[in-house]
């Protein structure tokens, strides 16, 4: 019998996510491998990505910067992905326990 992988919204997962973890990692390796070395700029520059950053930053309304503004949005926000990342690891781990027997 096969178990449905359950997505973060609760939905049932599609796609990359439905896929098995093994496979995942390996589509994931593969990452950048079709673009050349030339042609990441970012990694042979660090200087035109730190303003890359600083360039998209500015793009933001300073009233819409909600974490620079509000520290309890932000502390939230990081309690809520820490428990998020601890369900995950814990799904993950049942899985894997399950396949040893």
């Amino acid at each position: 019998m096969t178990r449905e992988r359950v997505s973060q919204e609760g939905g049932t997962a599609r796609g990359f996510a439905r896929m098995d973890r093994t496979k995942q990692r390996e589509i994931a390796r593969k990452g950048g491998a079709n673009v050349p070395n030339e042609k990441r700029s970012f990694a042979q520059n660090r200087q035109l990505a730190s303003e890359a950053g600083r360039k998209g930053g500015r793009r933001v309304a300073p009233q819409a910067r909600s974490f620079s503004q509000n520290r309890a949005l932000a502390a939230e926000a990081g309690r809520k992905g820490g428990r998020m990342s601890q369900k995950r690891r814990a799904l993950s781990n049942e899985g894997e326990t399950g396949r040893e027997h």
